[in-house]
């Protein structure tokens, strides 16, 4: 796999990864997130390093044409929007090696699941908390600081408040953030 790096927190994106500038910004916001608490919270190597990978490779198809996405999720029928976890996981287990709790965190990272381990998590809050999206910042930065001695109560602010989003805005819920709801609540 042939890799370029980011110098910022040493983003590494495959070959393959179709992102424009903005969105490498944003993975190299989550990856340094991710650090920052990975740091905070003295998680032992092999966790550090499944939170990293999960962040930098989550978003790694995110602008590639929806064609693409379709092909590699394998899913004629959902939102073009949350084709891109499951397009890159699916990519990512064909060549095998990877955790599934990395693979988990990385194909549902925009709905959730019930089954994700802290990876998941972890990656799930530092998408929405990382600090260059434009809204609510004050409050979305509060949240972030509290991760490393809340994890749990974070990760269920966040929920909420994305499902509260979703709803107000009309949008979908998915089977699977409903389920994840039903066991963090």
């Amino acid at each position: 796999m042939t890799i370029a790096v980011s110098e910022s927190v040493g983003v590494v994106l495959p070959e393959w990864a179709q992102v424009t500038d903005k969105r490498r910004r944003h993975i190299e916001r989550v990856v340094a997130l991710l650090d920052q608490w990975a740091d905070a919270m003295r998680l032992v190597p092999e966790e550090r390093t499944a939170w990293r990978l999960a962040g930098i490779y989550h978003d790694a198809l995110r602008d590639a044409p929806e064609s693409l996405l379709r092909e590699l999720a394998q899913d004629p029928n959902r939102e073009a929007e949350v084709l891109h976890g499951p397009a890159v996981a699916n990519r990512l287990a064909a060549n095998g090696g990877w955790s599934s709790g990395v693979l988990s965190a990385i194909r549902y990272h925009t709905v959730g699941s019930p089954d994700w381990d802290r990876t998941g998590r972890a990656l799930y809050m530092a998408d929405f908390l990382e600090p260059g999206r434009a809204f609510a910042r004050r409050d979305r930065a509060f949240l972030a600081a509290q991760v490393p001695t809340d994890f749990d109560g974070v990760f269920r602010q966040v929920l909420r408040a994305r499902l509260e989003y979703s709803l107000r805005e009309g949008h979908s819920l998915f089977p699977e953030t409903v389920a994840l709801w039903n066991i963090v609540r």
